[in-house]
C-alpha cells in the first residue's frame, strides 16, 4: 500500500495563530478512516490544543516535518519556512494578487510548492467547503455588543477569549439584560450565520426592514439585511442575483436608509472593490448618522465601510474614528464612532473553531485529496502545481514573475 504523510504545520505567522486543522481526537478518526495515511504532528508552543494532547493521542510531535507529503496549515507559511516540492494547504490570500503576500507567491512558485488554496475549495455552486466565518460572525457580534456596553455604560461582558467554548460563551447570555438597542445585520453567508446565532441566544427580536425604519422600540431589535435589501438597479428599482454578481457597480446602495436608525452595524456582507460601500466616509460627520459602534466582521480596510481604518487586535479589538476628521482616535470619545475590526476573530474560540474546521476537512476534502485522482474541487482550487500556475490562475502570472533588479 502506497503511503501518504501529512503533517500539521505550526503555524509562523506573527501574530500567531492558535487555530490547527485536525483535533488530536480527529487525527486518529483519519487514521482509522484511511489506513494509508500518516499523521506528522510539528511540535508548537501557540497552537490551541497542546504538544501533549496529540501525545495523549497518540502522535508524537516532531521538529521536522520535511518528509510529510501533504503540509496542513492554516495561515500564510512564512517564506522562511516553506519546504521545497511539497504540496501545502492553507489561506494564502493571493488570489486576489494581495500586495502584502507577493513574495510568498513567487516563493512557492521558485521552490515547485503545490499550493492548494482553503478558499477556493467549493462546491459546484460556488459554496466554500472549508471556513471559519461562522465563529467569525459569533465573535465579531460578540465583540460589537462588548463595544456597545463600554461605550454606553448600560452593560458588561466578559471577551469570548476567556471562555473554553462556545456554549460556555452563550451561558453568561442568560442574566444578560439589554437596553432598547437597533442593531443592522449584513449579509448571507457562514458570518452572518453566526451573528445570527447570537441575536437567537440573547432573544433579540428580528423586525422587517420596513418596521425596523418606521418604528421605534422599548427592547432591543435586529434586522437582516441581504444584498437583495441592500442593492437595486437605478434603472430597475429592483435587485437581480445574476445580473448583481455580474455587475455590481451597476448598483447603488440602499444602506443610508438605515443610518439614522441604527446604533450597532454588525457588517458581515462579502465586498470587493466593484461593489458599492456602504456608506462613505463623509457620511460620519452627518447629525443624522445614529451609527456609534460597527463591529466590521468582513474587515476590508477602507472596504465596505469606509472608516475601516485596518485591523485591531484580540487584546484591544476597538478603536474610535473621529467624526469630523475620520482619524483615529481612543475608542468611546462622544466625537467618535467605534470600529471593532480583529481581523482573526475565530482565535478568541479556537478549540471550537478548529473541531468545526476539522470535522468539514476529514467529511468534503481528504478523500477527494487521498484517494482521488484529479477531482474536480482540488484541481480548481489548485493555484500552483509543482511551481507552475496552472490554467486557472494564469491571471496571476505577473504577480508571480520576480522583477529584474
Amino acid at each position: 500500500m502506497f503511503m501518504i504523510r501529512i503533517g500539521l504545520i505550526r503555524e509562523g505567522k506573527v501574530p500567531h495563530d492558535n487555530r490547527v486543522a485536525l483535533t488530536p481526537e480527529q487525527c486518529k478518526r483519519v487514521i482509522e478512516r484511511f489506513p494509508e495515511v500518516e499523521i506528522q504532528v510539528q511540535s508548537s508552543p501557540n497552537r490551541c490544543f497542546s504538544d501533549e494532547e496529540y501525545l495523549a493521542a497518540g502522535f508524537q510531535p516532531v521538529e521536522d516535518v520535511s518528509d510529510s507529503d501533504i503540509l496542513l496549515g492554516i495561515k500564510e507559511v512564512p517564506v522562511s519556512m516553506l519546504i521545497p516540492n511539497k504540496t501545502y494547504l492553507f489561506f494564502s490570500h493571493t488570489v486576489k494578487k494581495q500586495p502584502y503576500n507577493r513574495k510568498l507567491f513567487q516563493a512557492i512558485l521558485q521552490k515547485n510548492i503545490t499550493l492548494i488554496d482553503y478558499e477556493l475549495l467549493k462546491q459546484k455552486d460556488g459554496t466554500r467547503i472549508l471556513g471559519f466565518g461562522y465563529f467569525a460572525g459569533v465573535v465579531g457580534a460578540h465583540n460589537g455588543l462588548y463595544a456597545y456596553g463600554k461605550r454606553t455604560g448600560a452593560f458588561q461582558l466578559e471577551r469570548a477569549h476567556k471562555f473554553a467554548h462556545m456554549e460556555d460563551l452563550f451561558k453568561t447570555y442568560k442574566t444578560l439584560s439589554l437596553p432598547p438597542v437597533k442593531i443592522v445585520v449584513t449579509g448571507s453567508g457562514r458570518v452572518s450565520r453566526g451573528i445570527l446565532r447570537v441575536m437567537e441566544e440573547l432573544k433579540i427580536q428580528e423586525v422587517s426592514p420596513m418596521d425596523y425604519i418606521n418604528n421605534e422600540y422599548n427592547y432591543p431589535v435586529y434586522t437582516h439585511l441581504k444584498a437583495g435589501s441592500l442593492y437595486v438597479n437605478p434603472e430597475t428599482g429592483e435587485y437581480n442575483r445574476e445580473e448583481f454578481h455580474g455587475n455590481p457597480e451597476n448598483y447603488i446602495c440602499q444602506f443610508r436608509d438605515y443610518i439614522q436608525h441604527t446604533d450597532i452595524l454588525m457588517n458581515g456582507i462579502f465586498w470587493n472593490e466593484r461593489i458599492p460601500r456602504l456608506f462613505e466616509p463623509e457620511d460620519i460627520s452627518s447629525p443624522d448618522f445614529r451609527i456609534c459602534t460597527i463591529a466590521d466582521i468582513t474587515d476590508d480596510k477602507n472596504g465596505s465601510v469606509p472608516c475601516n481604518l485596518g485591523d485591531s487586535t484580540i487584546v484591544d479589538p476597538v478603536y474610535g474614528v473621529d467624526r469630523a476628521t475620520g482619524d483615529k482616535t481612543a475608542p468611546y470619545l462622544s466625537s467618535s464612532i467605534d470600529i471593532m475590526a480583529v481581523g482573526n476573530l475565530p482565535n478568541e474560540l479556537p478549540r471550537d473553531a478548529s473541531h468545526s474546521f476539522g470535522e468539514e476537512l476529514i467529511s468534503g476534502i481528504l478523500p477527494r485529496l487521498i484517494r482521488e485522482n484529479e477531482d474536480p474541487i482540488i484541481e480548481n482550487a489548485t493555484m500552483v502545481k509543482a511551481g507552475n500556475i496552472t490554467q486557472m490562475y494564469a491571471y496571476l502570472e505577473d504577480y508571480g514573475r520576480v522583477e529584474a533588479v
